[in-house]
């Protein structure tokens, strides 16, 4: 009989990380063909592993929710139901490649060899004492690759080089949207990290005298508001209605590509194979910006106090290989 390994993958939040934590997904199937692997990760982020098709099961948890009100009965009867599916297996690998306490603490509660970070790898260096046995991943280096090494030092698979593979990319359904069109991921965590409207608004311009369509999401009421501002300047853009991240994906697949600031969407083009141009203006790209994976290219433009103009953005697009602009 076929022995098959059971993997418990912990990996909460947010959904940029999340989105980085799909590669170990791939990696980990090629070098290890019967396995099976779980994933625990915040509720809101759920619909992301349940893309990939190599992911057996999703438990979600609901830490950010919980903490809210953490005196309620209602809380600690979902906590209840959290750690009664985390310990319904007993796994050969828990891995946690979050690197904090909260996720040490679900780590923990899991039956299982814990595996995570060591103490000079990791930003909340107590965690690591949760773990039974602990690797060093430099943390000069960006986040996709620090979790595919975990992940092999962690299963003793040679430590990938190769572009990453997301796991992602195929269309569920086809949406009836104006095409071809490119998706504008303009809402994000801080203002700081905004593109200027303007900026948005000549870039649609742009876009038009290529024939091409400015898509326009948002998850907020201050997002909602900022894409009809883009749109009513504009005749080549559509505001969507609000999506969530699973319906979201299906339109962002069928983009011709994706312009994003620094938010987790802009990963999520990149993993569904989009050609994406990404925005930073408050951060540095070098450890979390995109990183393309083996078959469209994505770039970062800007950093902390650059803000890329108009032009730069056009141009990467019109530079893109195997895209039709």
């Amino acid at each position: 009989m076929t022995f098959m390994l059971k993997l418990l993958i912990v990996k909460t939040s947010s959904l940029g990380d999340v989105i980085h934590n799909l590669p170990i997904i791939h990696d980990i199937c090629h070098h290890i063909a019967d396995i099976e692997i779980d994933w625990v990760v915040e509720e809101s982020f759920a619909d992301i592993p349940k893309l990939h098709a190599d992911v057996n099961r999703v438990i979600p948890v609901a830490m950010r929710r919980w903490r809210k009100s953490i005196f309620s009965k209602k809380t600690w009867q979902e906590i209840k139901l959290a750690k009664q599916q985390i310990q319904q297996k007993q796994y050969d690998i828990v891995l946690d490649t979050q690197g904090l306490l909260k996720s040490a603490f679900i780590c923990k509660l899991a039956h299982g060899i814990k595996h995570g970070y060591d103490k000079h790898s990791i930003r909340e260096p107590i965690a690591s004492r949760f773990y039974d046995v602990t690797h060093a991943c430099t943390y000069q280096q960006h986040a996709v690759i620090r979790n595919r090494t975990l992940a092999a030092l962690s299963l003793g698979y040679p430590v990938p080089t190769g572009a990453p593979n997301y796991g992602l990319g195929e269309a569920l359904l086809t949406v009836n949207l104006p095409k071809p069109y490119v998706i504008g991921l303009h809402g994000t965590s801080r203002d700081s990290k905004l593109w200027p409207l303007q900026h948005w608004i000549q870039l649609g311009k742009a876009l038009a005298d290529q024939g091409l369509h400015l898509v326009l999401p948002w998850a907020s009421d201050e997002e909602e508001s900022r894409a009809n501002v883009i749109a009513i300047s504009l005749n080549n853009a559509t505001v969507l209605p609000k999506c969530t991240i699973e319906e979201l994906a299906v339109i962002i697949c069928q983009a011709q590509a994706a312009v994003g600031v620094d938010t987790g969407l802009s990963h999520l083009a990149t993993a569904l194979n989009i050609p994406t141009v990404a925005i930073y203006t408050d951060t540095n790209p070098a450890l979390t910006g995109v990183m393309a994976g083996a078959h469209q290219p994505a770039v970062n433009l800007g950093g902390i106090g650059k803000i890329p103009s108009v032009v730069e953005v056009m141009n990467t697009l019109l530079t893109f290989k195997n895209s039709e602009l």
